[in-house]
C-alpha cells in the first residue's frame, strides 16, 4: 500500500477565490459530461446524412456513449482507490476532451461510434469524483450547499441538451456539439489540477478484480445495448434482444455473487448493507425512472404527434430548471436543518401532482398550458435530487464516497435507460390499443362520425382522402390518450415511493470532507 503524506494531516477546506473557482470548473466539466448524453438526440438526423447512414444507424451515437459510460460508472471508487482521486478525475476529464475533439472530426459512422465508446468510457468516473472533490473541499458547515450545486449541473444539463445541441446544429454543424467541450473541459481540467494536485487522497494497490471486471463489462454491456435497441427490435420476439437479455442476467447475477465474496471487489456492493445508501439509492433510481419517463415520452409527443420542431419541443420543455435552479441553493443552504425524507415526500407530491396535470391534457392544449405544469415540476427536482444525495451518503467515511457516489450514480443511469425503453414502448403500444378503440366508433351507426364524413364530403375530402384525414386524427389523438396513460403510471409511482423514503433513519449528516468552518 502506498500513501500520500496528507494521510496524517487532515485536509482543510479550501477558501475564497480558490473555492469558487474550483466549483466553476468542477461544475462545468459535469455539465459539460452530462449534456453529452442528450446533446446528441437532435442532431441524430444530420448526423445521419453526412455520413451517409440511416436515422437508426446514427442513434448508435447515443447508445454507444451510455453504454461505455454505464460500465465505467460502478468503476469509479476502485479507480480513485487506485490511483487517487484528483489523478482520476484529471484524467477522465482529459480523456473526454480528447475524445470530443475525435468524435467533431470523425468521417465515417464507424470511427465516430468508436470515439463515442471511448468518450464514454472516459467520462465514467467524471460525475461521481466531481461530487468527492467537491464535499472533500467545503467544510462541512457548507457540504449543503456543494451538494446543491453539483446537483444542478446533473439536473439541469441534460434538459439544456436538446436545445444547445438543436442551436448548434441548426446555426453551425453538427461537430461543433463535440467541439464546444475541449475549451470547457480543457479549462476545468488544468483549474482542477493547479488547486487540487496537492491534496491527493490515499492510493491503495490493490490487485485487479480479472472476474468481477470481466462480468461488469459483459453484463451491464448487454444490459444497457439491450435496453437501446430493444424497441426497434421489438422486444423478445428477436432473437438478438433475448440473447442480450439472458446474458445480462446471468453476467450480472454472478456479479452480484462474485463481488460479495471477493477480497479486492471491482464495486463495492458491501455498501448496500447501509440502510440509508440502500434507502437512498433505490428512492433516486425510481424517481428518476418515473422522472425521466416524463422528460423522454414528453418532447416526442410534442414532436411526432403535435407537430412542434426540436427548438420548440426543447423550449417547452425547458422551464423545468428555472425553478429548480432558484431554489437548489436555499435547499442546501438549509440541508441540515430539514427533516429530509419530508422534503422528499414534498418532491413526490408535487411530481405525482404535476403528473396528474398532464394527464388531464387534450392534442388542443396551448404552449402556454404545457409549460405552466413543467414549470412548478422544476420545484420538485431541488427538493428530490439534493436531500437524496444526502441520504444515501450520510454517515459514510470520506474513502468510500466515491465508490457510493459511482455506485449511486450508476443505478440512477440504469434507471434512466429503463425508463426510456419502456416509456416509449408503453407510449406506442397504449397508442395503438387507443386508436383500434377509437376505429370502432367511426361506424355508420355513430352520429358524429357519419356527421363528420359528410362535413368533409362537402369540402371536397371524399372516400379514400376523407378516411386518410380521419386516421390522421385519430392516430392524433391515440398517442394523447396513450402519454396520458404514461404520465398517470408515473404518478401512481411517484405516490408509491413516499413510503420508502421513510425507512430512512436520522441523522442524515454530512459525510466525509473537510475539516474547518
Amino acid at each position: 500500500m502506498a500513501a500520500t503524506p496528507n494521510d496524517t494531516v487532515p485536509l482543510k477546506p479550501l477558501q475564497g477565490g480558490a473555492l469558487v473557482l474550483l466549483t466553476i470548473a468542477v461544475a462545468f466539466s459535469t455539465f459539460m459530461e452530462v449534456l453529452d448524453m442528450t446533446i446528441v438526440n437532435v442532431a441524430v438526423p444530420h448526423i445521419a446524412g453526412s455520413l451517409g447512414v440511416s436515422s437508426s444507424e446514427g442513434t448508435w451515437t447515443i447508445s454507444s456513449y451510455a453504454l461505455a459510460s454505464a460500465i465505467m460508472q460502478p468503476l469509479t471508487g476502485w479507480l480513485a482507490r487506485r490511483f487517487g482521486e484528483v489523478k482520476t478525475f484529471v484524467a477522465s476529464v482529459g480523456l473526454f476532451v480528447v475524445f470530443s475533439m475525435l468524435c467533431g472530426l470523425a468521417n465515417s459512422m464507424p470511427m465516430l461510434v468508436i470515439c463515442r465508446l471511448l468518450q464514454g468510457a472516459g467520462s465514467g468516473p467524471m460525475v461521481a469524483l466531481s461530487l468527492t472533490l467537491l464535499l472533500s473541499s467545503y467544510p462541512k458547515t457548507k457540504q449543503g450547499i456543494a451538494l446543491a450545486l453539483w446537483a444542478m449541473t446533473v439536473v439541469v444539463a441534460p434538459i439544456f441538451g436538446p436545445i444547445l445541441g438543436g442551436w448548434l446544429t441548426d446555426n453551425f454543424s453538427w461537430p461543433w456539439i463535440f467541439y464546444i467541450n475541449v475549451p470547457v473541459g480543457a479549462l476545468a481540467g488544468v483549474i482542477t489540477w493547479t488547486l487540487l494536485h496537492k491534496r491527493e487522497t490515499k492510493i491503495y494497490q490493490t490487485p485487479i478484480d480479472i472476474v468481477g471486471l470481466v462480468l461488469l463489462v459483459v453484463g451491464v454491456g448487454a444490459l444497457q445495448f439491450m435496453l437501446d435497441n430493444g424497441n426497434d427490435n421489438d422486444w423478445f420476439s428477436s432473437p438478438m434482444i433475448t440473447v442480450l437479455g439472458i446474458t445480462a442476467l446471468v453476467c450480472i447475477t454472478f456479479l452480484i455473487v462474485w463481488e460479495l465474496h471477493a477480497k479486492h471487489p471491482v464495486v463495492d456492493l458491501s455498501l448496500f448493507k447501509r440502510r440509508n445508501f440502500t434507502v437512498g439509492v433505490t428512492a433516486l433510481s425510481l424517481g428518476m425512472m418515473a422522472f425521466f419517463g416524463i422528460n423522454v415520452v414528453f418532447p416526442l409527443w410534442l414532436q411526432t404527434t403535435l407537430g412542434y420542431t426540436a427548438t420548440w419541443a426543447g423550449l417547452a420543455t425547458a422551464p423545468v430548471g428555472i425553478l429548480a435552479f432558484l431554489m437548489a441553493p436555499v435547499i442546501g443552504a438549509n440541508i441540515n436543518r430539514m427533516d429530509l425524507r419530508a422534503v422528499v415526500t414534498v418532491a413526490f407530491l408535487i411530481f405525482a401532482g404535476t403528473s396528474f396535470w398532464f394527464a388531464s391534457f387534450d392534442s388542443s392544449a396551448s404552449f402556454a398550458t404545457l409549460v405552466l405544469p413543467r414549470f412548478i415540476m422544476g420545484a420538485g427536482i431541488a427538493c428530490f435530487f439534493i436531500p437524496l444525495n444526502q441520504v444515501y451518503l450520510s454517515g459514510l467515511p470520506g474513502e468510500e464516497i466515491a465508490s457510493a457516489s459511482g455506485l449511486a450514480n450508476f443505478c440512477r443511469t440504469m434507471g434512466s435507460s429503463v425508463s426510456t425503453a419502456v416509456t416509449v414502448t408503453l407510449w406506442q403500444h397504449r397508442g395503438e390499443f387507443h386508436h383500434a378503440v377509437l376505429t370502432e366508433s367511426v361506424t355508420p351507426d355513430h352520429p358524429a362520425a357519419t356527421q363528420f364524413l359528410q362535413g368533409l364530403n362537402h369540402v371536397g375530402l371524399t372516400g379514400t382522402k376523407g378516411l386518410t384525414l380521419v386516421d390522421q386524427l385519430l392516430t392524433r389523438e391515440a398517442l394523447t390518450l396513450a402519454v396520458n396513460d404514461v404520465f398517470w403510471l408515473c404518478a401512481v409511482l411517484f405516490l408509491a415511493m413516499i413510503p420508502l423514503l421513510w425507512f430512512a433513519k436520522p441523522p442524515f449528516g454530512s459525510a466525509g470532507g473537510a475539516v474547518g468552518h
